[in-house]
């Protein structure tokens, strides 16, 4: 059944998991938002295998990336991810620590704002490899509205040094 959804906008969300089955846990994430209701996934990137940041002594994360089309505003699909993680399991313990699964809303539409729990587009999302590289497959022509560079501009000329943290591999779609 397809969900029919006025008065859309364009968001996309990063998911990763490093704890647990993370297969599961991304692919669980991906059907528990596709069932929101006014949510709709319209793009799914691959999963890729990454090396974690900043807490380095953990295992490895996957992350992907989803298009997604809603009615919501940007802090109700904020709202709605962060109610997710919690009915997944998630426990916020140590900054960058393991966690069985994390979801950011990384853009809504061309929004900029700057909230003190929702800040747009996602503040790091350009420094960090693990969030390009699955955007760069699904959205490369997308425009960071405050820097204007495409995804894939900001994929390509990410600092080598970030670029090449952990294994970039392609571990399978899923949706």
């Amino acid at each position: 059944m397809v969900k029919k959804i006025k008065s859309l906008s364009t968001a996309y969300v990063g998911l990763g998991s490093n704890l647990k089955n993370k297969t599961s846990n991304l692919k669980q994430a991906i059907k528990n938002i596709n069932d929101l209701p006014a949510v709709r996934v319209t793009r799914q990137s691959r999963f890729y295998r990454t090396a974690p940041e900043g807490l380095t002594d953990q295992p490895d994360f996957l992350n992907a990336a989803l298009e997604v089309k809603t009615s919501l505003t940007p802090r109700s699909l904020l709202k709605a991810l962060l109610k997710l993680e919690r009915k997944m399991g998630r426990v916020r313990t140590k900054r960058w620590g393991p966690r069985l699964i994390d979801l950011d809303l990384l853009f809504y539409d061309n929004v900029i704002m700057s909230l003190k729990k929702l800040v747009l587009p996602h503040p790091q999302l350009t420094q960090r490899r693990f969030v390009l590289r699955p955007l760069t497959e699904i959205a490369p022509r997308l425009k960071h509205p405050v820097n204007k560079k495409t995804i894939a501009h900001l994929y390509k000329t990410l600092d080598p040094a970030l670029k090449g943290r952990g294994s970039p591999n392609k571990v399978g779609r899923y949706l």
